[in-house]
């Protein structure tokens, strides 16, 4: 007969009872950003990300309790990503640049997040909401009414979003296939952008959103 593994006096661990410290919730929030990042929502399951770690779903079920949950530990991850430092340092046009820019980025880098996270509640993201607070602070210095100050970031972050999703498109979304020629305008301002040499979701978003802040600070009410 074989000798068991388990030393003698020793305590057999129980399957699915990680020891203490194996899971913790960065760990499982990163398994779990993983798989919707690749998948999508549909593929964010408590037994998938169980499967991930390697774990049974029980000894998931001891540290978070829905999924619902863990949307909100993986918007803690991302949103944490998003530098909004430049609002402590500089003016609220050059902070609003630089917080886009990296707020695009990191989303592009996650596209299938866009869709939940846009639309979840920040409660339960203290990171969110300190980047919120951050970018808020940043327009009252600029001595912005209170009452427009979410309006005009909710309007930033609309925009970022969409460039966002822009930036993974296809390089050839425009290409007019068997209707080239009769679309002259636009063939040739397609021409045109490509002659550019610039990256056309990039120049997109540039152009967009330096546009937007501008029309924002014109039309500010300030305090």
């Amino acid at each position: 007969m074989q000798e068991s593994a388990t030393p003698p006096g020793a305590t057999r661990r129980r399957v699915g009872r990680p020891r203490s410290g194996v899971l913790d919730r960065e760990l499982i929030a990163r398994a779990a950003l993983k798989l919707v990042t690749s998948g999508g929502y549909t593929a964010l399951t408590m037994s998938a990300v169980a499967k991930e770690l390697g774990v049974s779903p029980s000894a998931l079920y001891n540290h978070v309790e829905s999924k619902q949950e863990l949307m909100q530990w993986i918007q803690e991850i991302v949103m944490d990503g998003v530098d909004s430092s430049a609002f402590a340092t500089h003016p609220l046009e050059q902070a609003l640049l630089r917080w886009a820019a990296s707020y695009r980025d990191i989303f592009a880098d996650h596209a299938p997040l866009i869709p939940l996270i846009a639309v979840l509640p920040v409660s339960g993201s203290p990171r969110t909401l300190q980047m919120y607070e951050v970018v808020a602070s940043g327009f009252t210095r600029a001595g912005w009414k209170q009452s427009k100050i979410i309006p005009s970031i909710v309007a930033i972050e609309s925009f970022i979003f969409g460039s966002a999703l822009d930036a993974t498109a296809p390089l050839d979304i425009f290409d007019p296939g068997a209707n080239a020629g009769s679309i002259p305008h636009f063939e040739g301002a397609l021409a045109a952008q490509r002659a550019s040499g610039n990256h056309s979701a990039e120049d997109a978003f540039i152009t967009g959103l330096r546009a937007m802040i501008t029309g924002l600070l014109a039309n500010a009410e300030l305090d």
